[in-house]
């Protein structure tokens, strides 16, 4: 095993209450990770807990805990348990999903001696805090990793702080193990975006302007003169008073085009249309075409059984991760892996208009102009994203 610089720094000084590793994406942040968390349970004095802290368990054990495993093997890091706990180097260790506010109860009279973190900026902010109180013993410790986020957000506070932190800053540049290709290519995609900020130069940035920057009508717009050959998908933001937004998709390998839209504004047509009828536009923009999946947000649970009422169509309900699907499509569109057919005049409307919301104190869009961009999204997190 090689460590970089910036890692062993941290093996070495790292010694504190809080021991944080903040910065870029791909950076060696985790890495290290796999080898100190055995150090830290295997000097644990048993007086608390040991925890293992994740966005949700399933990001948890995708993260940490499966490539512990391919290092150690699944004798030394086991299996987690119905209990929410799993053996790891002969000790008792418990494991816990931070995202939502309801896990807070599960913190609540325990003592924790030593706890791990990761992904911290995607936990409730309430789990971090009673996390704070429940690091009670003399030797108790915490590790955790984190991307920035926005300058605002609860844990940049918590940084900033006078707590007892070693705090370490990661570029992508620090992990000398990335190839060159790979670096060049992940800063061309964000370029110009807020992720680049937070994700290449690990910066805690706002986000501000146009959400999609990087698009651009000379390089991502084509004239498809017949459809060309693939998977054909249709993506729906589906609204009553608001806009109805359908995009039809052609997918071919890693890549996809929106060939053709409908959209329809009932405020300015003066008319709101019925399911029934929004099925009919449905049939007419899939044509002839055999359309593996409509992908239809979740809330829209009349137009979804209107759908499969008819038959025709296997519905897929969209993943409807906003900011997590903003990333891929930022990436998706500066990598050239989604184009757009020049008759897609509403997208491509949106995509000037389409804006970060400056005045919120956490990353949001402005919700104006947005249901093409909706529909875009719903495909490519819930279609592309597997591709990748």
């Amino acid at each position: 095993m090689k460590f970089s610089d910036k890692q062993l720094e941290y093996w070495k000084f790292a010694t504190h209450r809080w021991n944080i590793k903040q910065g870029a994406t791909r950076s060696g942040k985790t890495y290290l990770d796999y080898y100190l968390i055995p150090k830290r349970i295997t000097s644990c004095k048993g007086n608390g807990l040991i925890l293992l802290l994740g966005n949700t368990r399933g990001t948890l054990n995708r993260n940490i805990l499966e490539p512990m495993r391919n290092i150690w093997g699944k004798d030394l890091i086991g299996n987690i348990s119905i209990d929410n706990t799993l053996n790891m180097f002969g000790r008792k260790v418990h494991t816990l999903g931070a995202d939502k506010v309801s896990q807070v109860q599960k913190l609540q009279g325990a003592g924790i001696e030593y706890c791990y973190g990761d992904e911290i900026t995607t936990w409730n902010e309430d789990v971090f805090s009673m996390l704070k109180s429940r690091l009670d013993k003399p030797n108790s410790i915490f590790d955790g990793t984190c991307n920035p986020d926005s300058p605002n957000h609860w844990f940049k506070k918590f940084l900033d702080s006078d707590a007892d932190i070693f705090l370490q800053h990661y570029v992508i540049d620090d992990n000398p193990f990335n190839s060159k290709e790979f670096v060049e290519n992940l800063k061309k995609e964000y370029y110009g975006t807020v992720y680049y900020d937070r994700f290449i130069l690990g910066k805690w940035a706002a986000a501000e302007g146009l959400v999609y920057p990087m698009f651009s009508p000379e390089k991502h717009v084509k004239a498809f003169k017949e459809i060309p050959l693939g998977e054909y998908y249709i993506s729906i933001d589906y609204g009553t008073i608001n806009p109805t937004s359908m995009g039809l998709w052609c997918k071919t390998g890693k890549k996809a085009a929106r060939i053709k839209e409908f959209y329809y504004d009932s405020r300015k047509k003066l008319k709101q249309l019925t399911d029934e009828e929004y099925y009919e536009k449905l049939c007419e923009l899939a044509g002839d075409l055999n359309i593996r999946y409509v992908i239809v947000d979740p809330s829209a649970a009349s137009f979804i059984t209107t759908i499969r009422r008819h038959g025709r169509f296997m519905v897929k309900k969209a993943d409807n991760s906003v900011l997590d699907g903003i990333r891929l499509c930022s990436t998706l569109i500066a990598n050239g892996s989604i184009a757009f057919d020049s008759s897609c005049h509403d997208l491509i409307r949106e995509f000037g208009s389409y804006c970060w919301d400056e005045n919120s104190t956490e990353d949001a869009v402005i919700k104006q102009n947005d249901h093409a961009m909706d529909d875009m999204r719903y495909f490519c997190q819930t279609i592309m994203r597997k591709s990748r």
